[in-house]
């Protein structure tokens, strides 16, 4: 996709990369940062992403050529759209959605990410339906039971990593709790010009490919200097074991990625209008395969009031992070000057995607510099404190060392931890018990001895960066719980891995020895996940989740937010292995199969086939 004479991204203090550089001449020149300045009106203008609305549609999928970087490659679209279209409904509608294969060479689908619906309306292949083959059409029809900012994507293959991918707006029948004068969908995403499925290869064979920030000589000796020689040995002797990098943020960054702001490259500035004065609302979305974004509007206070399309009691912040698949709806309010850059930057400060507010077509704020890189610490990887290093700069690049958290699970504030124990528990570090399975498994490089809460940590490279960052703790619902229950019982999974095979499971066993988990229908129950690292996202049907003290952190949605599900279920997917046995058995694939509520009749009043998706660090899906 191609724009004609934009106004390129402003060149920041750490240079123009050479990928930049050559984004900037695909689309027709360069421009000098520096103040506010002027570019072609038609650069700053691309074409918009349709909008879809009614309760009847009609989209085709299909290939089409575009070119982001200089190259023209191919990508798969929705009605000849990336991103696809956005859909704007309207709650208690019923909506009808009939999907069209256009690909001539594989199946297709279309999933819903965070409706509640019923289960062969849900679209993931081999779960909720069959999919659908080329040439042929699915009628999903289903009714809104909600309303807020969510996405579509392709559950198939690397579809959504080539392009299949889309924003959904469902309006409330009610006002929402805040007022706004005018709104824009930011929807983010990661695009590569490799073929997803040899970028996939290229990750089993050699997963730390994009990492250009290795650990040096004189790394260590600093390290040694103002550590001691016996702690960084230590140290370096971990990482060593676990045949990993604390320089690791992502296994894909932006020597691979090209990052997208409503499909428009950082030299294509798009602009997003506003008057000042205005309440602007600001729907992001991140529809990236596996790129973690810190958020940022240089010069403008962002007031989030929804998550996952659920409201929240408003959080003033500076910039937030957001991970794949989330959804964060913010009010700005422009005023003082007549641009403001959107800046998202991704968590290894490789690349960013960005944006203008403005009052009008043509005009860009600077571009920030990427801040400082982080790397991780052994407490980040869930092994104790960890070494401490102080707050000093990695050799040749400024990097943060001292700043530590979730590691490849890309700073999530550890949530599985927050599920253990009923109202009365303790905020102390707990030893998770482990269970034969994960002993000298050849699929497991690591496992945690010690987990805590850490919904209260922005996360690694946000800490004490002088901005009023979100942290998960700061999201309070603004309904109660609508079940109440306290759980009657808890199960404990443990989400295991192996980095350098990309081998996910729960409990060391693959998806094909796994036993089923067995629910009663209309019980409530605490899944508790202890993990280290993992790249898949889980998707769980619940009410609420609690703190370790016992308290709902009430994040809402990401457990079922307003649902009224009384049984509690848990469903991870790895984006390049399946974890249904029906859809694909390998000893890489990890999964365990839910029964007791799938044996109820499948009445849509109470068919739980969606489900809310709580995307981690992952390689493109399958």
């Amino acid at each position: 996709m191609s724009f004609d004479s934009p106004c390129s991204d402003a060149s920041s203090s750490n240079g123009l990369s050479r990928r930049r550089f050559t984004q900037g001449l695909a689309l027709g020149g360069i421009a000098v940062a520096g103040g506010l300045w002027r570019c072609d009106a038609r650069a700053a203008t691309p074409a918009s992403t349709p909008v879809l609305r009614g309760s009847s549609q009609s989209l085709q999928i299909g290939r089409m050529p575009v070119d982001f970087t200089g190259r023209t490659r191919p990508a798969i679209t929705v009605n000849q759209r990336l991103p696809a279209p956005i859909l704007r409904w309207r709650e208690g509608d019923t909506v009808s959605v009939r999907v069209r294969n256009a690909l001539t060479d594989q199946p297709t689908s279309v999933h819903w990410h965070g409706l509640l619906l019923p289960a062969n309306m849900d679209g993931v292949p081999g779960m909720s339906f069959d999919g659908i083959a080329p040439g042929q059409e699915y009628h999903y029809r289903f009714a809104l039971r909600q309303s807020g900012t969510y996405w579509y994507h392709s559950h198939s293959m690397f579809q959504e990593q080539a392009g299949l991918y889309g924003a959904i707006v469902i309006d409330p029948l009610t006002s929402p709790p805040y007022r706004h004068d005018r709104e824009h969908v930011v929807l983010l995403s990661d695009w590569t010009d490799l073929d997803p499925a040899a970028l996939f290869r290229r990750l089993k064979q050699m997963p730390s490919h994009d990492n250009d920030a290795q650990r040096t000589v004189g790394d260590f000796l600093r390290d040694a200097r103002d550590d001691g020689l016996r702690a960084t040995l230590a140290d370096r002797g971990m990482w060593g074991r676990m045949r990993m990098t604390p320089t690791d943020l992502a296994d894909v960054n932006a020597n691979t990625y090209t990052y997208l702001l409503n499909g428009v490259v950082p030299a294509g500035n798009w602009t997003g209008l506003f008057k000042p004065g205005e309440k602007v609302l600001l729907r992001f979305i991140n529809g990236s395969s596996m790129t973690y974004v810190d958020i940022r509007i240089p010069g403008l206070r962002m007031t989030v009031v929804a998550a996952d399309g659920q409201y929240v009691h408003p959080v003033s912040v500076d910039q937030l992070r957001i991970a794949a698949a989330e959804t964060f709806d913010v009010i700005v309010e422009p005023l003082g000057q007549d641009a403001f850059t959107l800046f998202a930057q991704d968590i290894g400060r490789t690349g960013f995607a960005c944006g203008t507010l403005a009052v009008q077509h043509g005009v860009q704020a600077p571009i920030p510099a990427l801040d400082p890189r982080a790397i991780l610490t052994m407490q980040d990887m869930g092994h104790g404190d960890g070494m401490r290093h102080g707050d000093h700069a990695m050799h040749g690049d400024g990097t943060t060392q001292g700043d530590a958290h979730a590691a490849h699970a890309m700073a999530m504030p550890m949530p599985e931890m927050h599920m253990h124990g009923h109202a009365g528990g303790n905020t102390q570090t707990k030893t998770p018990h482990h269970l034969a399975s994960e002993d000298g498994n050849p699929l497991i490089d690591m496992r945690s001895n010690a987990t805590a809460p850490r919904l209260d940590d922005p996360g690694v490279g946000l800490r004490d960066n002088g901005r009023r960052v979100l942290c998960y703790a700061d999201l309070h619902s603004v309904f109660n719980d609508p079940d109440g229950r306290e759980p009657g019982r808890d199960i404990e999974l443990h989400l295991t891995g192996h980095m350098e095979k990309f081998a996910w499971s729960f409990d060391g066993i693959a998806f094909a020895s796994a036993e089923p988990l067995r629910l009663q229908y209309g019980e409530r129950l605490r899944i508790v996940t202890g993990s280290v690292l993992w790249p898949c996202h889980r998707a769980v049907v619940g009410s609420a989740r609690r703190r370790a003290s016992g308290h709902r952190c009430r994040r809402p949605s990401q457990l079922g937010g307003r649902r009224r599900a009384g049984a509690g279920a848990l469903q991870v997917r790895n984006r390049s292995h399946a974890v249904c046995r029906r859809w694909q058995s390998r000893s890489t694939a990890a999964g365990r199969r839910i029964r007791g509520a799938a044996d109820q009749p499948a009445d849509p009043a109470t068919a739980r086939g969606s489900r809310h998706r709580a995307h981690r660090r992952q390689p493109p899906r399958d």
